[in-house]
């Protein structure tokens, strides 16, 4: 094993077990959102965030599936389509795709270069959607609230995940629907999605993922309760090496993707 990858080991490893509100209490944060240094991460990429051979290659092979069990399941809901947040945008993968199929989007992230290269791409398509550079909070303290929102790839970049749930609890109107997909912490998931993509395959830059941030389907499912959620259903998103191919599938090991309903009436 290289010195690089030892040294990446033995990082995460020491950071297993001090997930959620616990790991933003030791970094000294706030319990919201937006940390500045994956802010400043994601935004670094901005330039290549559309390039399918860039760093950013993982998320466009990923996007159609995630995007398509999106859009399923809220054509199923309501009907056909409606408005949509989705909030930690970057630069508009999942927004752009899900306003092609004709939902009307408002795309959200705290990273100015990420949503200015978002806007840049969406130009003079004529698409239902929009773009702004701020924060879940912002929206909240505007008493904004949408049908569906979703959160994809974002919850384990987050300072405290129960805290975000909350958040984006008060986003969504009763009856509507979230959309959280994210990476479980398991071994395999350190193996493949950590060390095996960022250090060994190259897919992705080194440091984009802390595996101690990983969030497991139950730990999402426990801290859903309380933002005011019931889990409706979730898949494993899963890479076929042999067929080069992303599918749905029931082994939440890796990469996974949930649906939550808002209950309550305010």
């Amino acid at each position: 094993m290289g010195r690089p990858l030892r040294a990446a080991l033995c990082r995460v490893t020491y950071r297993r077990g001090m997930g959620g509100s616990n790991m933003a209490d030791a970094q000294g944060k706030a319990a919201g959102s937006a940390l500045p240094a994956e802010v400043a991460k994601f935004d670094a990429l901005a330039a290549r965030w559309w390039d399918p051979r860039g760093p950013m290659a993982p998320l466009h092979a990923m996007n159609p599936l995630r995007v398509g069990w999106v859009d399923r399941r809220v054509r199923a809901r309501f009907g056909g389509p409606v408005r949509v947040l989705d909030v930690g945008c970057g630069a508009g993968l999942a927004a752009e795709a899900l306003a092609r199929l004709g939902h009307d989007v408002l795309g959200l992230d705290a990273a100015g270069e990420a949503v200015a290269a978002a806007r840049v791409h969406a130009e003079g398509q004529g698409l239902p959607l929009s773009y702004r550079v701020g924060t879940a909070e912002e929206l909240v303290a505007e008493g904004q609230r949408f049908p569906v929102v979703t959160a994809l790839e974002v919850i384990e970049h987050v300072a405290d995940p129960a805290a975000f749930l909350r958040l984006l609890g008060r986003l969504v109107e009763p009856g509507g629907l979230l959309f959280v997909s994210t990476i479980n912490r398991t071994l395999r998931s350190l193996a493949v999605a950590k060390l095996g993509a960022e250090y060994v395959l190259r897919l992705l830059p080194v440091g984009t993922h802390e595996w101690g941030r990983f969030v497991t389907p139950a730990e999402l499912g426990r801290m859903a309760e309380p933002a005011g959620f019931r889990v409706r259903e979730v898949g494993g998103m899963i890479f076929d090496v042999r067929r080069r191919e992303w599918r749905m599938g029931a082994d939440l090991g890796v990469n996974y993707i949930a649906v939550m309903e808002r209950g309550g009436v305010g």
